[in-house]
């Protein structure tokens, strides 16, 4: 890591000239994207950097593009043994970092942390899982373009030989072959990657607790990075756009209901999970809220749920006790 620290685009990144922060934040996209075995703790660092760039950006332009580049451009394009490392360290720095945002900036890091609630919808729900999209569609339609230019040559071969020869043969078996079993694993652990993210988030923004007493202590020497729960602050933010954001990487049908497969259990568990244990009262409302949003019984994931029936049933119990009687 001494190496990293003192590559130079690790110190560009907190510069307060512009053109600087631009080429550093190229500079380790490309870094990133050609690594895959940086570890949490080195992707710690990077985002140190990361959030003192986005913390110098100022006009609303600017930043809405400096938000889109480090969450829609770069995350879908990492390596996929990074990915969720990736977005395990963000959570961390956010959550390490969100009690000292001043409120002249507490809106562009609301915007930062939108974009990666997004992306990762993107990644792990759209796109199924890093495990078969790691790399983006860029990647994708390369590599469908080269077994689509193999495809044709072995078809000129054959036509011209009148048949393939036993290495060619071998050679369509065992990528047929790949390409079944990858798809086949593909359907297995289609939910996987949206799984261990919402691990990550349950652990840390979403827990019901803003501090464990049971959590290990920081040792960076020994790889232990316990993950921060951050303050309610972060837990109603995230609460607002989590259905928001879960829209905008759903498709639907001319009915407006859901095409295909919505593991609907999988992602509201998180927030089940704060409704039920939140220590806060206005947490769990804020959850009970989220859950009882009216789109997700427009879509038919969730049956009718009555927003804040608990309070309403409060407020009846009230209205019907007619207090102390004069006697």
């Amino acid at each position: 890591m001494a190496d990293l620290a003192k590559t130079p685009f690790v110190r560009e990144l907190a510069s307060s000239d512009k053109k600087i922060r631009d080429k550093a934040t190229d500079s380790l996209a490309l870094f990133l994207r050609s690594k895959t075995d940086l570890s949490l703790l080195e992707l710690l660092k990077l985002w140190k950097g990361l959030f003192f760039c986005f913390y110098h950006s100022d006009r609303p332009l600017t930043q809405q593009a400096l938000a889109r580049n480090l969450s829609y451009s770069l995350v879908p394009s990492l390596p996929r043994s990074t990915v969720h490392r990736f977005l395990r360290a963000f959570w961390i720095t956010i959550g390490r970092e969100f009690h000292s945002i001043d409120r002249l900036r507490l809106d562009k890091y609301l915007l930062l942390i939108r974009s990666y609630v997004g992306v990762a919808f993107q990644i792990f729900l759209k796109d199924k899982s890093p495990l078969t999209q790691a790399n983006g569609d860029a990647s994708t339609k390369k590599r469908k373009r080269e077994e689509s230019a193999k495809d044709k040559k072995r078809s000129k071969s054959k036509s011209k030989n009148g048949k393939m020869n036993a290495q060619e043969a071998d050679d369509e078996q065992t990528q047929t072959d790949a390409q079944t079993q990858s798809s086949s694993d593909d359907n297995s652990d289609a939910w996987t990657g949206l799984k261990t993210y919402l691990d990550i988030i349950s652990e840390g923004p979403l827990n019901p607790l803003n501090f464990d007493p049971n959590q290990p202590a920081l040792d960076e020497k020994n790889g232990i990075i316990p993950m921060p729960h951050g303050p309610d602050g972060l837990r109603y933010h995230i609460l607002d756009l989590w259905i928001d954001e879960l829209e905008k990487v759903l498709e639907f049908d001319d009915e407006g209901k859901p095409v295909g497969e919505v593991p609907i259990d999988l992602l509201l568990a998180p927030v089940e999970r704060l409704k039920k244990e939140g220590l806060h009262k206005p947490v769990r409302t804020r959850a009970a809220e989220t859950l009882g949003d009216e789109r997700l019984v427009k879509w038919g994931l969730r049956e009718g749920v009555l927003v804040g029936k608990d309070k309403e049933d409060e407020e009846s119990s009230e209205e019907e006790w007619g207090g102390f009687g004069d006697d």
